[in-house]
């Protein structure tokens, strides 16, 4: 490998499956119970010396799995670590929920959608962990949560469950030498995901530093309002960089976070309880918490929605860039990236040896900040 290359780290899922040797057989052709000599040898094993079969080792996996994906969402719900205050919480509004649905249901003064509201109601508290659903439940959630939107908006809007497609791993590039610092990016990110316009929550950051200096985020500004681009200075963008070692989804708690197959790190919000712990663990301030319901006028919400995007989010939970799943998974380029008047970004597939982003990371200088964390962000910058 050529030394302009070194920094070509990332494990694409090529790595090999160990085998069974055949020293661990005997004459039977079997690893275990091919014949007598089995059970006088293992009875005489320590726990360490004992080994099973690959295929044996598979099978146990796949029951450990079934016995977890074969929960349904009350089991989830009430088998997830938590403390007491948490637990006594979830169980009282998941019964003040209960009791509410069941007494409208029951009402006679109802009118058949308050009754449906009732039940989509209660159906959507005691749903599973988004991750753990088979196909079938992933679409029946997103249907009532489409449905839920018409009877309290009046409005339709359109959710996917699509999943990663094979053979696809997202990754990002950014110019420093194009960026102008116009923002168009972070309006154009506001509005694709639906972000609280009260609060004014933006996911992507533009920092302007002085030219010379390097780069010194603790002295960037963030919140320039004047007329860009400034003499003597230079703009870098930040956002999620969607990790392939992400620490966000390790000290999660409840497995609210997750690493998808194409690179994409996303939150069930839904399962998410608000503790911030991936937020204290990203060392890329790439996570942002609602404090309040986010709020955004009906007639600018982007109607064009993924489960685990850039759907209506509620009060005290965490989000985050996604590189725009809705967008991404259907073949288009994250809203920032068609939005930037200069060309400063670019996405594609990295397993794609023709794509724009490889020829960029092939051919151009490129780096990753806090490389040194072994975090692997799928984000690199360059210069021209």
């Amino acid at each position: 490998m050529s030394e302009k290359k070194k920094w070509f780290t990332l494990d694409f899922g090529l790595s090999k499956k160990q085998s069974v040797t055949e020293s661990s057989r005997c004459g039977c052709g079997s690893a275990s119970g091919g014949c007598s000599s089995h059970t006088n040898k293992t009875s005489n094993l320590s726990k360490s010396e004992y080994t099973i079969s690959a295929d044996e080792f598979d099978a146990a996996v796949e029951d450990s799995m079934a016995s977890e994906t074969n929960k349904d969402g009350f089991q989830q719900v009430f088998n997830v670590p938590m403390d007491r205050r948490t637990a006594f919480r979830k169980l009282t509004a998941s019964l003040l929920i209960g009791a509410g649905a069941v007494q409208t249901s029951c009402s006679p003064f109802a009118g058949e959608e308050t009754k449906e509201k009732a039940q989509i109601d209660w159906e959507e508290q005691f749903k599973g962990n988004y991750k753990l659903m088979t196909q079938e439940e992933k679409q029946a959630t997103v249907d009532r949560l489409v449905r839920a939107y018409q009877l309290r908006k009046k409005e339709n809007i359109t959710m996917s469950a699509k999943d990663a497609t094979k053979d696809v791993l997202f990754g990002y590039a950014f110019n420093i030498s194009k960026c102008q610092g116009y923002m168009n990016c972070v309006n154009a990110c506001v509005t694709e995901n639906n972000q609280d316009r009260n609060s004014e929550m933006q996911y992507i950051r533009i920092h302007e530093m002085k030219d010379g200096q390097g780069f010194k985020f603790n002295e960037a500004d963030d919140n320039f309002y004047h007329e860009v681009p400034a003499a003597g200075h230079f703009y870098m963008g930040t956002q999620c960089f969607n990790c392939d070692e992400p620490p966000c989804v390790d000290v999660c708690p409840v497995e609210a976070t997750w690493r998808e197959e194409d690179g994409l790190v996303v939150i069930d919000y839904d399962w998410c309880i608000g503790c911030r712990y991936c937020m204290a663990a990203c060392p890329y301030d790439g996570r942002r918490f609602n404090w309040s319901k986010p709020e955004v006028p009906e007639d600018e919400v982007n109607k064009n929605q993924h489960y685990l995007g850039n759907r209506m989010r509620k009060k005290g939970v965490m989000e985050k860039c996604t590189f725009c799943i809705q967008r991404s998974r259907s073949g288009k380029d994250p809203a920032c990236v068609e939005a930037c008047p200069t060309g400063a970004r670019i996405f594609g597939n990295l397993l794609d040896p023709d794509s724009t982003i490889r020829w960029v990371l092939e051919n151009k200088q490129v780096f990753r900040l806090k490389e040194d964390l072994g975090t692997e962000p799928k984000f690199w910058y360059f210069m021209d």
